[in-house]
């Protein structure tokens, strides 16, 4: 088992409850980890025998780019895809964090992460 892990992807998009972050959105940072064999890729050295970051990269940027009221409905869609789209992936972890949230204090972010499993 092995991982491929995309860190700090960095985005400005609306998601939100409040009119405000409809409409100016704020930042945001997402970090993956995808977990599946590297046996393969490890002694073919051939891109198509694991998963290729600008794909993982490419989900994450479409998915994030689609309004959403909860975070964790646009994490939940982007491990949708990658098991859908990438199926040799047996684990995926999807942290999302809104930079310098509209809490009413000094927070430097607000996160969810979750962790979800291929089922058979």
């Amino acid at each position: 088992m092995g991982q491929i892990i995309l860190k700090n992807i960095r985005i400005h998009t609306n998601h939100g409850c409040l009119n405000e972050e409809k409409l100016i959105g704020s930042d945001y940072r997402v970090d993956l980890k995808v977990k599946l064999s590297l046996e393969k890729s490890i002694t073919s050295d051939d891109l198509s025998d694991t998963v290729n970051y600008v794909h993982l990269n490419r989900i994450v940027k479409e998915e994030m780019a689609i309004r959403s009221k909860l975070l964790e409905h646009v994490a939940g869609r982007i491990s949708d895809r990658i098991f859908k789209e990438l199926i040799i992936t047996e684990k995926v972890t999807v942290k999302i964090s809104k930079l310098n949230p509209p809490i009413g204090g000094d927070v430097e972010a607000v996160s969810i992460k979750i962790k979800r499993k291929r089922f058979c």
